[in-house]
């Protein structure tokens, strides 16, 4: 091997031939020369390092780890906040719901267990400061002991509703035919058959023949048969010892034992057995005894009205 070596000053060319053992020689001096140059290097830095209490990279060191400090907690803090707003936004839903609880107990006739005045929050910002993790974890909780709380106090005004509205439904205050006029009402009266005085014991609903009569509540067909006073007649069993009767249809659509829903069709108007036109003769019974209709179907069209302020009151509040 051999190597040319140009003098640019002296014009002039030096050849240098290495052999292997040559060549073998300068690398190992050249890598020898590399390793006292960093071993020397090293024990410099190494003794600067002491000398100086260990600082020589603390500078550098602590640099980085508070920048990483510094953006954990940015990150951490832009997250408290997020979950800090959605928790406001949970206890105002949470608020709203009890304002709500508070009303629908009223209907329900339970006493509610929130204070009056409680929905209602407010004041002067006085040394605000973020949540901490700690009052965030003990705000969440106590949110989730009251939701748990008024979730078992809705769950028990349903049943109540519930219940209620199954009551309602079994008392006979549906109109048995729409749209139509009392022609006679209950009480005496001059018989149109006899022209006597006689005790007229129901309603009589002027109707077209045909129109559809339905059922004023929920019950079981307890009667359906032909009555030489009454005609094509039909009686619903309401439970607690209540019954209605609907009289002269020209022709019944249901059958004993049948299951009554309120509203449903049951027969049509006619003028079966002692009438003198088309009609349906509705009457109340309790225990047996003869009641006055109207006083019923007025009941229920004060609970519509009531209902419908209701639903109208809640949608503008909204």
């Amino acid at each position: 091997m051999q190597l040319i070596i140009t003098d640019a000053w002296v014009a002039k060319t030096r050849t240098i031939h290495l052999n292997g053992m040559k060549l073998a020689i300068a690398v190992v001096l050249f890598s020898t020369l590399l390793m006292v140059i960093s071993v020397g290097l090293y024990h410099w830095i190494f003794l600067t390092t002491a000398r100086s209490g260990g600082s020589f990279f603390l500078p550098l060191a602590e640099r980085v780890s508070k920048d990483e400090t510094v953006q954990r907690d940015r990150f951490l803090r832009e997250n408290l906040n997020v979950l800090a707003r959605r928790l406001g936004e949970i206890q105002a839903k949470v608020i709203q719901l009890e304002s709500l609880g508070e009303r629908v107990s009223g209907l329900t006739g339970i006493n509610s267990t929130v204070p009056k005045g409680r929905s209602g929050t407010g004041g002067a910002l006085v040394l605000a400061h973020p949540l901490s993790m700690l009052e965030l974890e003990t705000t969440l909780s106590s949110l989730e002991l009251l939701t748990r709380e008024r979730t078992d106090s809705m769950a028990v005004m349903e049943s109540r509703l519930f219940d209620k509205k199954m009551r309602g439904m079994m008392v006979p205050t549906g109109e048995p035919v729409e749209h139509s006029v009392v022609g006679s009402p209950f009480g005496w009266r001059v018989d149109p058959l006899t022209g006597q005085s006689a005790l007229h014991t129901g309603l009589d609903f002027q109707a077209n023949h045909g129109t559809p009569i339905l059922a004023a509540a929920g019950g079981v067909v307890v009667t359906q048969e032909y009555h030489s006073a009454y005609g094509n007649m039909v009686e619903i069993d309401h439970g607690n010892d209540l019954i209605t009767r609907y009289a002269h249809a020209a022709k019944t659509a249901v059958k004993k034992g049948d299951l009554i829903r309120r509203g449903q069709f049951i027969a049509e108007v006619g003028t079966s057995g002692r009438s003198t036109g088309p009609h349906l003769h509705f009457e109340v019974l309790v225990n047996g005894i003869p009641q006055d209709p109207q006083k019923f179907l007025n009941a229920g069209r004060v609970a519509v009205t009531a209902q419908a302020s209701g639903v109208f009151g809640v949608a503008k509040s909204r």
